[in-house]
Parts: structure tokens; sequence; C-alpha cells
């Protein structure tokens, strides 16, 4: 066995692959003893596909040393895809939902075809909760997902199972998603890099023009800077009928890292948006970020763009219920879902956003602009802005869960079709408000369609991770890859591990 592999991240990994100093197959095989192994207790992974995983990995081994497909930058590295918009045709694309349970991919995503160009092998799909609408990943199909640092705690979500298994050293990235923090939550519950793209960044082609109007983007949850940065570079650019297209960036991605970052202006806040409470934990890992940067000659000092913050979640939540409701549609039109199919949260938010009039969305829809401008006039004077990821530490799994009065009440009202006055009556309003009160800060950089990057700088005395949250303009990834290289140079963060993955 490979003994070797969970202590290395990707590009070292198909390095050796390229050196001829490790065989793709024996790759795979170490990551497939630590799904066996692991995956029991973690239950990171739903979908295993090994058998043909292996023969492509055998396939690639038994290719002439001259073969130009041993040439690809993740030649032989395996990979593990999030069950929502990352599809290999024939495999399933449940979405974490009983209404999907036996629904299998029409084609292929746009994103997994220059994956495997790029050489990556996927084995298998991660957990998330249903329709990936949860910052917890504890869907009722599959069951709930647990944190490698705290197994009683939840990973975060939507893409819990992907940080799960990257955290674990099960594989050394894995695909992810994020639509309102769920790359960058759970990077920051989980110790990891997670880099949020540009909106138009990575296409969403063929399963979609866009995900969320534009909110949602795709890449993938990493340990080191350098291999988020090369997979960017994999996977960038435009497909045909893509509605957002991004300038191609002036040299690759992968050349940032360790390119010097210059002397930036860094403003920060470690206050709410929606006036909540932040954990201790959580400010002080901002704090002592703002302090490594000075080290580093940053100038740092606190300052916030001028956004009102309730507005800001009223008008996410406005488009996460509409698209929950057009969603729920699409499952019963098109694979006989009943309601009884989805969970009760699912079907609660489904019928609010029914109830939604078109012309509120529209105006919900339209004051992002109002946001992006206002943090692009904060970008004219500071060139990236720190916060926390999120407000608290990581829940631990099924306290989120509503109490029993509120399933209740919850039931009548959609028992009653009332889904108007479900809107109205404060029941959902409380449980949603309670959501982002955890997670307040990640939403700015999806509405406006910025990059944001989750950077595990702080641990807490409990021993959890705790990331801290760069935005910067739109487009400008490059910045962001080379600031997080520089603070994984100085605070090196891969070396720490959690406790049972057995990799020291």
């Amino acid at each position: 066995m490979f003994s070797d592999y969970p202590k290395l991240d990707a590009t070292e990994l198909a390095r050796l692959v390229a050196r001829g100093d490790v065989r793709a197959g024996e790759i795979l095989e170490a990551a497939l003893a630590r799904l066996d192994a692991l995956n029991p207790r973690l239950n990171a992974v739903v979908f295993d596909w090994r058998e043909q995983a292996l023969a492509q990995a055998r396939a690639f081994d038994a290719l002439p040393a001259d073969d130009a497909r041993r040439k690809a930058p993740f030649a032989g590295v395996p990979l593990l895809l999030k069950d929502i918009g990352q599809d290999l045709r024939g495999q399933p694309a449940t979405w974490g939902s009983r209404a999907r349970a036996g629904v299998k991919a029409d084609a292929s995503s746009s994103v997994v075809l220059r994956w495997q160009a790029a050489g990556l092998v996927a084995f298998g799909k991660t957990n998330l909760p249903e329709l990936a609408l949860k910052a917890v990943t504890e869907p009722e199909l599959f069951g709930p997902c647990r944190n490698p640092w705290a197994p009683q705690h939840t990973p975060g979500g939507s893409s819990g199972g992907a940080a799960a298994a990257v955290a674990a050293r099960i594989v050394p990235v894995a695909g992810a998603s994020d639509g309102g923090g769920s790359i960058r939550i759970p990077a920051a519950y989980c110790g990891l890099f997670g880099l949020r793209p540009s909106r138009g960044r990575v296409s969403h082609a063929p399963e979609a023009d866009e995900f969320w109007d534009g909110a949602s983007s795709t890449h993938v949850l990493t340990r080191s800077v350098r291999d988020s940065a090369a997979l960017l570079d994999a996977a960038c650019g435009a497909e045909p009928g893509d509605p957002f297209v991004v300038a191609a960036p002036a040299e690759p991605f992968a050349r940032q890292c360790g390119a010097d970052p210059g002397r930036l202006r860094i403003g920060f806040s470690v206050e709410s948006p929606l006036g909540t409470p932040v954990h201790p934990d959580h400010v002080e890992a901002v704090q002592r970020a703002a302090e490594l940067l000075r080290e580093l000659g940053h100038q740092v000092q606190p300052a916030a763009p001028a956004i009102d913050g309730l507005r800001l979640a009223q008008c996410y939540l406005g488009i996460y219920f509409g698209h929950v409701a057009a969603e729920v549609r699409r499952c019963v039109r098109e694979h006989a879902a009943r309601p009884a199919d989805f969970e009760l949260d699912t079907r609660a938010i489904a019928a609010i956003g029914e109830s939604l009039p078109a012309g509120a969305y529209v105006e919900l829809r339209a004051r992002w602009n109002q946001f992006a401008r206002a943090l692009a006039d904060f970008h004219a004077d500071y060139d990236l802005y720190l916060t926390p990821v999120t407000a608290q530490p990581p829940a631990r799994i099924g306290e989120l869960d509503p109490p029993a009065w509120q399933r209740a009440a919850l039931r009548a009202l959609l028992g009653l079709g009332l889904g108007g006055l479900l809107r109205r009556s404060g029941v959902v309003d409380e449980l949603a408000r309670a959501s982002l009160a955890r997670t307040p800060f990640t939403q700015l950089a999806n509405l406006t369609g910025t990059p944001a990057m989750s950077v595990p700088l702080h641990w807490s005395a409990a021993g959890l991770p705790v990331g801290v949250q760069f935005i910067a303009p739109w487009g400008r990834e490059d910045g962001l890859i080379r600031l997080g290289a520089q603070l994984e140079q100085a605070r090196p963060w891969a070396q720490r591990e959690p406790a049972g993955v057995g990799v020291a």
C-alpha cells in the first residue's frame, strides 16, 4: 500500500505519477483503503463506483510512456464529486433527496469532463443536504455526515461530505459548490482551503446556464492553495450558451502561488451583518489574522462595505425560497416525486416560494446590483475584505433540527395549503433567521458574484478549526491565491490533522 498517500496533496501525487515513482492504481487503492476504514464513521461518501475507477486507473498505468495523457496536470489523482451539478453520465444524481433517489445523469457535467481531461480519477460522490439547501449535512436520504475533527459535530454544508473526505485524507481534493457559503463554510469547519470563484469563472453546463440566478459557483475543496489554483486553471472557462463570461487570467492561477501579493489594503470586520452574536473564537481568528497580515507588511484596519445586512439576507432568502419552489416543481414534473418524498423543511421552503409574487421576486433580485456597487465602492479603497467565515462553531449533529412543536405546526400549515400564511407566520422565518445567524458573512460574495476564500489560520481551544474569509473584487481570484499562498507559508496548516484519521 502507498503509505505516504494521506500526507501528500494532489500536486505532489501527480508529480510522483509523472516521474513513475508510483502508479495511479496504487494511489486509488490507497484512497479506497482509507474510504473503507473511515467512511463508516464519517458517512462522507454516499456513492462508490470503485470498479469503474480502478479500471480507469489501471488503463492509465498501461499507457506507453510517451502517451500525451500521461502529461495531464493531475494524471492519476483520485477525486470525489459532489452529488449536485457534478455529474458523470449514467451515475446517480440524487441531490441528496428521496425525490431524486432513482435519477441518473443523462450527461456528464462540463466541469467533470474538464477534471477528467486534467487526469483526475473520479470514484464516487459525497454527502450533502437535500437539494444542497443547508449549512449542515444531515439528509434523511443518506443520514448525517460527521466532522473528522469532532464526529459529534457537523462538517458544515452543503459541501459537507466533500470537506469531511478531504479533511480525513480520503482524497486530496473533492468537488464542491457554493450558493450561500457551501465551499467556505465546510472549509472553515474542517480546516481546509476553500476558494469560491467569481460568477462565470466555471461553467455549469449542461445542467444549467446558471444556478440560483448566478449566486452559485463550482470549484473544489483542498488542503493546499496550489491544488486549488491549479484545479481552477483546469476547470475555468465558458461553454457555449453561458450567460456570464469572465476574462481569462493574464497568466495561469497556479503561477500566482509564491508570487508577491504586494502591500495590500485590507479592511476587516468582526460584526455580524445581522447584528447577531459572533463567538469569541471567531472574533479572535480575525484579530489574529489581522495581526499576521500586519507582520507580513499589509495595511489592515477596521472597515466594512456600506451594505444593509438585513436587507441582503432578505434578498438572499427570497431567491432561495423561489428556487426551492421551482426545483420541487421540477422533481414532481420530471421524476414523478410526491410531497412526502421531500423533507419537511424543504416542503415548507417551497411553499413559501410558491406564495412569493413574481413582482416581489424580481424586486429582490434587482437589489443584488445595489450590493455589488456598494462592495465595488469599498474595493476602491481596500483590496480585500476580511471577516469570519461563520459566526458560530459547527453545530452538533441534530442540534438545528426544529423542535417537535414547530414540525407539527409546519405540517398543519402545509396540510392546509397555506403557503402565504406560512410566509407571514414567522415559524419558518424564525428557522431561516436562526440558520443565517450562524453563517451571516458568506452570502455577500454570492449575491455580488465576487470571489472569496476561507483560510484555516486558527484553531479554537477545543481543537476545532476556525476559518477566516477574504472577499476580492469580481474576477480577481489571482489576488486571493497570492495572499492565500503567502499565509500558508507563514502559518502552515496542512500538517494539522484530525485525531483518529491515522495520517502521522
